[in-house]
């Protein structure tokens, strides 16, 4: 049995761009959450009154929003790699196969349209949103 399971050119250039725009995110949170009272001092008023007037919330939320959006973007890449790995060890290097028969081609094929399902869907949202 012979499947390739490679990605398409697609998944890795949006997987990419996902974990440089939210690596970005995380740069702009870092700038603002430890930007100094002398960088503020530099800024025009307005600018100054709306930095010094977030709300702990706020700031949180944005915490969690472009750190979230890391991790997930990292998270999908590597769950990803690590389902195209363990599927061509099971198939093709390992006794698995042959020791669990059907059943390991069932799990292991249920795996993959889960990951590749998870693709589409993440792929789609951002088809919708962009």
């Amino acid at each position: 049995m012979t499947a390739t399971n490679k990605p398409k050119t697609a998944f890795w250039i949006i997987a990419v761009i996902a974990l440089i725009w939210n690596l970005m995110g995380v740069m702009a949170y870092l700038g603002q959450a430890y930007m100094t009272d002398e960088t503020k001092a530099l800024l025009p008023e307005a600018e100054k009154a709306l930095y010094n007037n977030v709300p702990i919330w706020v700031t949180a939320a944005f915490a969690i929003a472009v750190f979230g959006g890391v991790l997930a973007s990292i998270a999908l890449l590597v769950s990803l790699i690590g389902i195209l790995v363990q599927t061509i060890y099971n198939f093709f290097i390992s006794a698995a196969m042959d020791l669990y028969g059907p059943g390991e081609i069932i799990m292991s094929t249920m795996v993959i349209v889960i990951g590749v399902y998870l693709y589409l869907y993440s792929k789609n949202q951002l088809q919708t949103i962009g």
